[in-house]
């Protein structure tokens, strides 16, 4: 090699290793804060949204999820290290996580992943025109308790007194509680509601139950109650009650009917705030979407347990029947 050759390799490695650094630093991947009470099913509905839209994470997106393995009181600290990771955006599940999300930040955007009432909770001005930095979709319609307490009766006619789990920690769950009893009042239903806060009042909240002699039992939508679904089914299959619960998993694990949000619809539909989000919108100017799809699952193996028959108008209703 000449001196001349030399030279001229030389002055272009040094100009292009700047070059090289530069394009490095202009190729940023976004980082998405998740966080969640607890691990469902319905998560991947997220990161199926995020690929429907083009993104590979670990290549053109990066994640952080924090989950707080089923304890609230968690949630604020965990909130507090995706903000002082400074994410782009912040996907929250359930109204605490997203009320843990609120106070860690008043700048990075937050996206609702599912929560019942964000107008009651604070989270959001309107549906409409959010303001603020919250935007996402809300879980519930209206009018969804009382559905599920018309479905328990059209599946037993005789039914006079409902139990309801209800979790008082969860704000969405008061909302939920007093549409039932107003419904119940049309329905001519009794209303007997059991509160349960964290895992170790089951027990307790069961024994109420058997002595109140209800004939059903609904578990308000909670992620305390879809992380212990099993253990509800079970006490329900002991005792030969009818069991409602709000989500598909809840039917497949032994529950007589589910109905409620397809929610892992609901978090695919996430995915669409993120994409907007990191394009440059801000939150206060996406409105809140309700959600377009309701799933009715029933369980005809339970319904033959309890010596139920299923009426064939419901079944052909039915989104999925388990046999």
């Amino acid at each position: 090699m000449n001196r001349r050759t030399f030279l001229c390799g030389l002055t272009l490695g040094t100009l292009a290793a700047p070059l090289a650094a530069e394009a490095q630093q202009a190729i940023k991947v976004p980082r998405v804060g998740f966080i969640s009470d607890t691990r469902q099913p319905w998560d991947d509905g997220f990161r199926e949204g995020l690929r429907e839209l083009g993104y590979v994470a670990g290549q053109s997106i990066a994640i952080e999820y924090r989950y707080g393995e089923g304890q609230f009181e968690r949630l604020p600290g965990l909130a507090a290290e995706l903000a002082r990771l400074n994410v782009d955006v912040i996907v929250a599940a359930g109204t605490q996580a997203i009320s843990a999300a609120k106070q860690s930040t008043r700048v990075i955007p937050i996206v609702m992943a599912v929560t019942a009432d964000p107008i009651g909770s604070g989270f959001v001005a309107s549906l409409a025109r959010p303001g603020g930095n919250i935007t996402g979709l809300t879980s519930l319609s209206p009018d969804i308790s009382g559905k599920r307490l018309e479905l328990l009766k059209e599946i037993v006619p005789s039914l006079s007194r409902v139990g309801v789990l209800w979790n008082k920690g969860n704000p969405d769950n008061a909302k939920q509680l007093r549409e039932a009893e107003s419904a119940a009042n049309t329905l001519r239903l009794e209303i007997h509601h059991v509160e349960v806060r964290n895992a170790d009042d089951f027990d307790k909240a069961f024994s109420a139950i058997v002595s109140a002699r209800v004939g059903a039992l609904y578990a308000l939508g909670d992620n305390l109650f879809a992380t212990n679904r099993k253990r509800i089914v079970g006490f329900t299959a002991k005792n030969k009650l009818a069991l409602m619960l709000t989500t598909r998993q809840g039917a497949e694990a032994g529950a007589l009917v589910a109905y409620g949000t397809n929610f892992f619809d609901l978090f695919r539909r996430a995915a669409t705030y993120v994409d907007k989000i990191l394009k440059g919108a801000k939150p206060a100017d996406l409105p809140v979407e309700q959600p377009t799809k309701f799933e009715l699952v029933i369980n005809l193996t339970t319904a033959k347990r309890l010596g139920l028959t299923i009426p064939q108008s419901l079944l052909l209703r039915a989104d999925h029947v388990i046999e």
